[in-house]
């Protein structure tokens, strides 16, 4: 019997190393942390934080309606931030996102990002 499903899109950018973007296990959907990929362009999007922060959510909405779930169902996420002074900007953007009911988070400072993108986010979706 398996036990996970490996979940991908072009919605969404590819990985960049040995991992999945998605992983449907459990009745959960666990999203790969999204880096704000323009999938426009392809590139890192060098607009404000805010706009990056909302193409990284753009990206892992991909993820998730690939595995048949919205974030709507995001029960956590994970913030990454490379600068603590973006935090109230970057709520904002995240906001928009989640305007009921928002999911569990956690926002952390890290030294760098791959890319030197300036936020990254990963989500855990219940599955419907």
């Amino acid at each position: 019997m398996r036990t996970k499903c490996v979940v991908s899109t072009q919605n969404a950018p590819g990985a960049i190393g040995p991992y999945s973007q998605g992983i449907k296990t459990g009745g959960l959907l666990f999203i790969s942390g999204q880096l704000p990929i323009d999938m426009a362009g392809g590139e890192l999007s060098t607009g404000s934080i805010a706009e990056q922060t909302r193409c990284s959510l753009r990206n892992a909405a991909a993820v998730a309606a690939a595995a048949g779930t919205g974030l709507e169902n995001a029960v956590k996420t994970t913030v990454f931030l490379t600068d603590m002074a973006d935090f109230a900007e970057v709520n904002g953007a995240y906001a928009e996102f989640f305007p009921q009911d928002p999911p569990a988070r956690s926002c952390v400072a890290v030294a760098a990002l791959p890319k030197n993108a300036r936020v990254e986010i990963e989500v855990v979706c219940a599955l419907p």
